[in-house]
């Protein structure tokens, strides 16, 4: 079922260039597979968001999002697969599974409907997917977003506060 079509823009090509920082992670790798610890149920994963962990973003950062996003998905306009906001300034990391979010950050429902980070699921025999990973320094303490918010929203939000940003693009496909 490999649907012959070109790769999608990378999301970060084609919003407003801003400086980078320094994303890393024990779990997941540019250009790398994703282990099935970070793939969906649906996709016989276990749904597991990556540790991640940042330095370098710029001083006068206030407050981070998080966001993890497809832009191979046959849909138009790409998978939301994690909006986590408003993590304060003072947090650096993220554990594997992270859970009990630090101050007043939280989720917004990705493109499955979950409040959470839903992991990699392509369609079947689908090619290789793109799953970016990326972490925006932010000019201020908090979105003005609430957790009822879309993904896009966020994203809308996120383009105009975003000092810096860092990311990670591990892949994943699913063999028909």
């Amino acid at each position: 079922m490999s649907l012959d079509r070109e790769l999608a823009p990378d999301p970060y090509d084609i919003l407003p260039a801003v400086p980078s920082f320094t994303l890393d992670s024990t779990d997941v790798h540019d250009g790398e597979p994703l282990d099935e610890l970070f793939v969906h149920g649906s996709a016989g994963g276990k749904n597991t968001s990556p540790q991640l962990s940042w330095s370098g973003f710029p001083e006068r950062t206030r407050g981070f999002a998080v966001t993890c996003f497809d832009p191979d998905a046959p849909t138009g306009s790409g998978f939301w697969h994690w909006s986590l906001v408003n993590l304060p300034a003072s947090v650096t990391s993220l554990e594997r599974g992270a859970g009990d979010l630090p101050g007043g950050a939280f989720c917004v429902r990705n493109d499955y409907g979950d409040a959470a980070y839903g992991g990699a699921a392509p369609p079947p025999g689908d090619r290789v997917h793109r799953y970016v990973f990326a972490v925006h320094a932010l000019d201020v303490d908090a979105l003005d977003v609430t957790p009822d918010a879309s993904p896009a929203y966020v994203g809308f939000n996120l383009t105009f506060h975003t000092l810096a940003r860092a990311t990670l693009r591990p892949t994943f496909q699913v063999r028909a």
